[in-house]
């Protein structure tokens, strides 16, 4: 608690007056600090929307991946199904050749299997780097 010394006119006008000035340069202070930290704040919420969008567009990559593959899984395996069919309705030389348009299609659906694989792979490895780094600015922001 601060004591003022007093006079016969009442307190002490140059302590009062060191102590308002005190009390004018805490308060400065305190609300620099406060308006300095308003701004960090909004500067951290910006970019926390931005992760929050980048978090989005890479979960919908994410799906339309995984909705390609299925669709292109689902028209291989159908059409494969088309060519074994035909095949068995036509001559032995037709049936030769559905056979080897078959296998074909059955490494071509092989290898888009391996590309989806791989895709996910990358895709997978692509989020957990874009993870490491939001740790890696969250650690900064500590």
């Amino acid at each position: 608690m601060i004591k003022f010394r007093t006079n016969i006119y009442g307190f002490n006008k140059s302590d009062v007056i060191k102590f308002v000035n005190e009390v004018a340069d805490e308060y400065e202070s305190i609300y620099n600090k406060l308006k300095n930290a308003t701004i960090q704040i909004e500067s951290l919420n910006k970019e926390l929307e931005r992760y929050k969008d980048l978090e989005k567009t890479l979960n919908d990559t994410l799906l339309l991946a995984q909705e390609t593959s299925a669709n292109a899984q689902k028209a291989a395996y159908a059409q494969s199904k088309l060519i074994v069919e035909d095949a068995k309705n036509n001559a032995s030389k037709i049936v030769n050749n559905s056979l080897i348009k078959a296998q074909n299609i059955e490494r071509e659906a092989e290898e888009l299997q391996r590309k989806v694989i791989s895709y996910k792979k990358r895709f997978i490895a692509l989020v957990e780097s874009q993870v490491d780094e939001m740790d890696k600015f969250d650690e900064r922001l500590k």
